[in-house]
């Protein structure tokens, strides 16, 4: 029997990475989340808080200033 030419690649040590992009930590107040959670869920696909906060920073920069 011949030896294996396929080369072992070693295994990586840590958890496994989970996104591309570098997570961001604010601080919000209880009134703002529970006005934030009311938004989200009046919207058809109820998204989660993450991606109400990226919806609503998204629609004020499309916004034009007045």
């Amino acid at each position: 029997m011949q030896p294996s030419t396929k080369k072992a690649i070693p295994k990586r040590r840590g958890r496994p990475a989970t996104g591309k992009d570098p997570s961001r930590t604010f601080r919000l107040s209880d009134d703002f989340m529970a006005r934030l959670d009311a938004w989200a869920s009046r919207q058809p696909d109820r998204p989660s808080r993450s991606e109400a906060i990226r919806r609503l920073v998204e629609l004020g920069l499309r916004s034009k200033a007045k």
